[in-house]
């Protein structure tokens, strides 16, 4: 790549205007092709961006987080000095894969599962490379998570959500991989062995894409939306989901591109919340099944569908109809259904008769999209017991003697099970 096309390429006004947006409150980075250059460093005017790119600079990237003052920032600072400095963070999911194709399929579902969750105002770009980046600006996070301020969970949060992300859609994309190509063409385009990608009998789509949640870490870096990749000189281009199977490399040529989008510049309040509290009630799931599955060996406890009468008594509340909490109460439900063994028409049917309790009835056409999505993915426990915005808020929490000796309500009617077979 000749310097004089870089120097063109941001010549172009509004692509110094989209880097001087984001760059507000970051650190920012600029890479001279194969070198980095020294931390910290912001952009603040116009002309420090065509400076830098006079003498070789050739990309810039920005931090994950939000700073007071990034230019105070050291090496040598302590975890609560850093704390006291940052003012914000954004989620920024990292899909790595040197197969667009696979990377295509993975940002759909990950940009599905973001929407699910109640997000619309979210962010996609390619990275310039094979890979993509799907963003989530912190205007739209809760302010507290378990009594925390949210600010202070880096990088903790980021991972335990990314996690939660990769989880939820790794049995469809899983498939979908499989469904664009065989295991056999993907061992060849990959050069794995069959055993390298498939693990106790079922194709792990993370043996052949990553999604980046161990680099994220605090003062983590991610390239600019408008900045090239010095792998393949590719712009790291913004896109829309609609747009993600039908991009080409091609429509990251610097040529070619065209600035329309802008990158983590949309956010609705609190519209992250539900993600972070559904993504912080999985990771404290697996104490919960572990205390089911001893219970369901220890007693031989039933694995199939479990009936109503051994519901706990916030359940019994949803399911008498609701005024206020119906989305909440839905994927409650749902769950809750799925964990004690029900099928899918058991649980269709037991949900739209539920709605028609409602004092005022959820739309079918959401019902049926959150039945449709659950169909796909597999199953999660519902919310903790101790999940203030769910049943607290709700108000279905009716606790009686159970209840106290519980973490989730999925454990209440194997409890009540066994003390029926007691009896």
């Amino acid at each position: 790549m000749h310097l004089s096309d870089i120097i063109r390429f941001y010549a172009n006004p509004k692509v110094r205007e989209q880097l001087l947006s984001l760059a507000r409150s970051r650190e920012v980075v600029a890479r001279y092709n194969d070198k980095v250059g020294s931390r910290p460093d912001s952009l603040i005017y116009d002309n420090d961006i065509t400076q830098m790119v006079k003498n070789g600079a050739t990309s810039f990237h920005a931090s994950m987080e939000r700073w007071k003052n990034p230019l105070l920032l050291s090496q040598d600072m302590k975890r609560k000095e850093m704390d006291e400095l940052r003012i914000g963070w954004d989620l920024i999911i990292d899909i790595d894969c040197p197969y667009l194709e696979y990377s295509k399929i993975c940002a759909d579902l990950i940009s599905q599962a973001i929407e699910f969750h109640g997000i619309k105002n979210y962010s996609i770009k390619f990275s310039g490379g094979s890979g993509f980046h799907i963003g989530v600006p912190f205007e739209s996070f809760p302010k507290e998570v378990n009594n925390k301020e949210t600010r202070l969970l880096f990088p903790d949060a980021p991972r335990t959500i990314a996690d939660y992300l990769q989880n939820m859609i790794k049995e469809k994309l899983a498939e979908d991989i499989l469904e664009f190509e065989s295991i056999k063409m993907i061992s060849k385009r990959t050069g794995k062995k069959f055993k390298e990608l498939v693990k106790d009998g079922e194709f792990d789509p993370y043996t052949v894409i990553n999604i980046d949640t161990v680099a994220i870490s605090s003062r983590h870096l991610f390239r600019m939306p408008y900045t090239f990749n010095e792998k393949k000189w590719l712009i790291s281009v913004p896109i829309e989901r609609k747009e993600i199977f039908k991009f080409k490399e091609r429509d990251a040529e610097y040529r070619n591109v065209e600035v329309n989008l802008g990158f983590l510049d949309k956010f609705k309040k609190d519209e992250a919340k539900q993600l972070f509290l559904q993504a912080f009630d999985w990771a404290a799931e697996k104490e919960v099944e572990k205390e089911i599955r001893e219970l369901s060996e220890k007693y031989d406890l039933p694995k199939t569908m479990i009936s109503k009468e051994f519901f706990p008594p916030c359940i019994k509340n949803i399911l008498k109809g609701l005024e206020d909490g119906r989305k909440r109460s839905l994927f409650i439900l749902i769950n809750f259904l799925k964990s004690l063994g029900w099928n899918y028409n058991d649980i269709e049917k037991e949900i739209k008769e539920w709605n028609k309790r409602n004092k005022e009835p959820l739309r079918e056409s959401y019902i049926n999209s959150q039945l449709n999505w659950h169909k796909r993915v597999k199953r999660y426990l519902p919310p903790a017991c101790n999940n203030k915005g769910y049943y607290l808020d709700i108000g279905v929490c009716n606790p009686d003697d159970i209840c106290k000796t519980i973490k989730n309500p999925v454990v209440y009617p194997f409890k009540k099970m066994k003390r029926v077979k007691k009896r």
